[in-house]
């Protein structure tokens, strides 16, 4: 089995800076704690941060290339030349592909999309797809999400004939690629001041320097307000499902696309949050990952994602009811393979891990490409540790691998160092995707594994949990938890307040509760205060929670349950230890 236990390691607190920032914002001190333990160190900062401003969006102009990108669009779109937008087929993908085909529409211009095929294409600009893109009468391509490192497609672009704009946020390699423009926030030429926009984020400031080019002013014509406001919470749901840092620009992308997809929605995001059995509730960041994110990725992982890109742009109620229940029964396809692939992996993993392996190289023919990297990511909470799948192809063809990694460890440079036994690879730090062939598998896990023992040279991780306070329950209130909303929404780079309360007494007789009995739900009393806890996934535990005669700490998060009309905080449990005084290291 994996190591559940957790290293707890209580954040470093300043008293006095605590105070002087609780004071200066007029939030309780538990707030300002938070705001601290985010280097949210100023008040100026810590405002910007709360507020989140639309405002607080840099001017696109300012991000490399986006000029000269929105030039070229409006004046193939003047001139009646076809454009083919050509998007990822992840959620990044394409709802920034969905961005730049709305704002097409709006000028009028003859506009396509072309979305690759995950398992029979792979990912990226693919030479096959740009001359068919090419035969079908396209004389712009814009690439969403994907083509920064498509050195040798881009030149194939050219002698098509085809002009090219690479938009993208993955890692740029030494040499780039020849298009006739790239906008990318990280270019080395750049320097535009947030690099950490996702591949929609991009797409959107594409867009909004083609509205302002279109409506001749910096202040865009009502119509292109409303498609950019719209546009707001596609980018929304592709930031999150990126998983990019909810900081900065990023933070202003999710907050208020949340309001918009609750406020406003298009005719598809409707039909999707119909499905998702989230219409008319509050949203938060965890419903568009958990919720919403999914139902988009299952078209993709399980063949093409047009069907996504469609549902996103259509105007029709009824072909958006058809496609949100096309693509809800496609995620629940998806989640029966997952279920499937993850217990054949965990097997390998559990292998590996008995071995002392820094990093984890799981390799099988039977598992779907689509799905090993939802499955990855799993298992890389689970160990602690870097986690790569291999989905190797039948008689003998190359393998699709993903990967996940923990923070510090950068996978797209760890694959770069491993890059001889490899057909091709890219990403990011923490995730990233190649193609091996199946007799490099072993050599190429042991180097990959080489590169992580260096790495991790005190050995493979513990799980580590950040605290952000101790605090007692008693300071936990409805008004509390109300004014940590103004921290929403939560999310990488920004995570979910952690607290640590300890010194508790387990009351009554705690239950494993839910399907399979995997959760476990039960009281806690310090000195008068008594609260409900719930534990999802831990009601294994059972046993550990009482072993010190109920005796207990716990790191949780706290929630507002209302039933009935009544309002009641309870503690939704992270980590647990048994006896009055927690460990922390």
């Amino acid at each position: 089995m994996a190591n559940t236990v957790k290293t707890w390691h209580l954040l470093p607190h300043d008293d006095l800076a605590i105070e002087r920032l609780a004071r200066s914002l007029g939030v309780s001190v538990i707030v300002a704690q938070l705001l601290l333990n985010r280097n949210l160190t100023t008040p100026d900062a810590a405002v910007h941060f709360l507020k989140a401003p639309l405002t607080g969006l840099h001017d696109p102009l300012r991000l490399p290339g986006v000029k000269q990108a929105a030039e070229r669009i409006l004046s193939a779109a003047k001139q009646g030349r076809r454009i083919c937008v050509y998007g990822d087929y992840d959620v990044d993908g394409v709802t920034g592909t969905a961005v730049l085909i709305h704002v097409l529409r709006l000028l009028g211009a003859d506009a396509e999309f072309h979305v690759p095929n995950r398992l029979e294409d792979g990912y990226g600009v693919k030479v096959e797809a740009l001359k068919r893109i090419a035969e079908g009468g396209a004389k712009l391509v814009v690439t969403v999400d994907c083509g920064i490192a498509s050195i040798e497609e881009a030149e194939e672009a050219r002698r098509l004939g085809l002009e090219l704009i690479v938009t993208d946020h993955h890692e740029p390699k030494e040499r780039l690629p020849a298009a006739d423009v790239l906008v990318h926030p990280r270019l080395p030429e750049g320097a535009y001041p947030f690099g950490s926009l996702a591949g929609s984020g991009v797409a959107f400031k594409v867009a909004w320097a083609l509205c302002q080019l279109a409506s001749g002013s910096d202040k865009v014509s009502p119509a292109y307000r409303e498609c950019l406001l719209n546009a707001v919470a596609l980018v929304a749901m592709g930031t999150v499902a990126d998983v990019v840092p909810l900081r900065e620009e990023n933070r202003i992308f999710v907050r208020h696309g949340l309001v918009r997809l609750q406020q406003g929605p298009s005719e598809g995001l409707k039909a999707l949050l119909s499905a998702a059995g989230l219409d008319g509730k509050p949203l938060s960041a965890t419903d568009i990952g958990y919720g919403l994110a999914p139902r988009l990725n299952a078209a993709g992982r399980l063949g093409s994602a047009r069907l996504a890109v469609e549902l996103l742009t259509t105007t029709s109620p009824q072909r958006a009811a058809d496609l949100a229940r096309f693509l809800e029964e496609q995620n629940q396809k998806r989640q029966a393979v997952e279920r499937g692939i993850y217990s054949s992996a965990r097997e390998q993993a559990e292998r590996y891990n008995a071995a002392g392996a820094p990093a984890l190289v799981l390799s099988s023919t039977g598992w779907h490409a689509g799905m090993i990297g939802i499955v990855a990511g799993r298992l890389m909470d689970a160990f602690a540790r870097p986690v790569l799948m291999i989905a190797l192809g039948e008689n003998g063809a190359p393998g699709a691998g993903s990967g996940r990694s923990v923070p510090g460890f950068k996978l797209h440079e760890a694959l770069r160092e491993c890059s001889e036994h490899l057909l091709s690879h890219g990403g990011h730090a923490t995730a990233a995707g190649f193609k091996i062939a199946a007799p490099a598998v072993d050599a190429f896990r042991e180097s990959f594994c080489s590169v992580a023992a260096r790495h991790f040279t005190a050995g493979p991780p513990s799980p580590r949990v950040l605290i952000d306070a101790e605090v007692p329950l008693s300071a936990l209130t409805p008004g509390l938890i109300e004014s940590m909303k103004q921290l929403e929404p939560y999310g990488a780079g920004n995570p979910q307040p952690l607290f640590l309360a300890g010194d508790l007494q387990v009351v009554g007789e705690p239950r494993r509760v839910g399907g399979g009995e995997r959760h476990l739900s039960f009281k806690v009393r310090q000195q008068s205060r008594e609260m409900k806890a719930i534990a999802f996934g831990m009601g294994e535990r059972l046993e550990e929670l009482v072993a010190a005669e109920g005796k207990c700490s716990l790191v949780f998060t706290p929630r507002i349950n209302e039933w009935q009309g009544w309002r009641s905080v309870e503690l939704e449990v992270k980590d647990l230890q048994a006896g009055s005084r927690a460990r922390l290291e």
